[in-house]
Parts: C-alpha cells; sequence; structure tokens
C-alpha cells in the first residue's frame, strides 16, 4: 500500500480520543446525499454547545462548524465507492477538528489529487474568485467552491491522506482544524 498526504501534515496526527465518532453506513446515494446535512447540523450543534452562554458567539460557532462539516460529509458521500463513512469531530483548546474516512476509486483519487495540487500552490483566495468567475461563465455547475472557500474565507487547516490498495480503492482521510472564535460582537 502506498500513501500520500498532501496539505498540513501534521494534522494526519491528531488525536480524536476526546471527541465523536459517528458512522455513516452504506447505502443508496440519496440516503446519504439526504442526510449529510442533519450529520453536520447535529455535529454543528454539539460541538457548539459549550459556547452557548453567549448566543451570538454560538451561532458564529455552530455556522462554522456546520459549513466546514457540510462541506466534507457531503464531498464524502458524492464520491465514495460503496463502504463506510467514518467521521470524527471534537474541540480542543477552541479548535474544530474533523476527520472524515471513505473509500474512493483509483481514478477519482488522480483526479482529486490533481486538483489539490492545484489548489494548493496558488493563494486560495484569488483561487476562488477565478473559480466563481469559471464557473459564472461555464454551464458545468463547477466544483471545488467549497473547498477554497474553507480555506480562503474560514482559515481552515487541511490536510488529505490517500492510502491506496490492491483493489482499485483508496482510502481518503480528510481532516481540518478551524480556529473558532473567541468573542462574537453580536
Amino acid at each position: 500500500m502506498s500513501k500520500n498526504v498532501l496539505g498540513v501534515y501534521d494534522l494526519t496526527e491528531t488525536s480524536f480520543s476526546s471527541g465523536a465518532c459517528l458512522t455513516l453506513v452504506d447505502g443508496p446515494l440519496e440516503l446519504g446525499w439526504r442526510h449529510s446535512g442533519l450529520t453536520s447540523d447535529f455535529i454543528a450543534e454539539a460541538m457548539a454547545l459549550p459556547f452557548s452562554g453567549s448566543k451570538a458567539l454560538h451561532t458564529n460557532i455552530r455556522h462554522n462548524i456546520g459549513y466546514l462539516s457540510n462541506e466534507l460529509i457531503e464531498n464524502a458521500v458524492k464520491f465514495r465507492q460503496p463502504g463506510k463513512i467514518i467521521i470524527e469531530a471534537c474541540v480542543i483548546n477552541d479548535v474544530f477538528l474533523m476527520r472524515v474516512r471513505n473509500k474512493i476509486n483509483t481514478e477519482t483519487s488522480g483526479r482529486f489529487q490533481d486538483f489539490l495540487i492545484n489548489m494548493l500552490s496558488v493563494d486560495p483566495g484569488e483561487l476562488l474568485i477565478r473559480q466563481i468567475e469559471a464557473n459564472a461563465a461555464s454551464d458545468s455547475g463547477g466544483s471545488g467552491l467549497g473547498l477554497l472557500t474553507l480555506l480562503a474565507d474560514y482559515d481552515a487547516r487541511m490536510s488529505w491522506e490517500f492510502e491506496s490498495s490492491s483493489d482499485d480503492r483508496v482510502r481518503l482521510t480528510t481532516t481540518a482544524s478551524l480556529a473558532l472564535p473567541q468573542s462574537s460582537n453580536g
């Protein structure tokens, strides 16, 4: 088995022993797709609960965690091969951490790695603007805006670990961290 890590390598070593672990069991795409929003809402509410002393702060943190969670879970559901999706999440020292593991095929892995190498080689804010303009000029609907938004607008730190096996499947582990605001102006 070969392993390739793109992004912030240190995130691959993060322990989630004090967090939550959810497993989405394989099923039809429609089932997982419809429920990815519910899953991300649950994670956001559970992880933002300690910040409920301030309504504005709680709302802000819940939104940020919800956006990141939804993006990672939707991508896992959209591009997965048959099998489980493992989701881990925790808050440590005012940083939200999330890890999503799923399997993808080798062709999808290659395209995604090429996309990530390009994305990580330029300023994410600049690339986000270019991608928005390209999507507006195209009828294809575009993709990649969610990850670019996380990097450019939310200052998320991310890593992607690709571990290939002999059955044309690659285990993709996506790990993200998001600094949570200390206070809110609301």
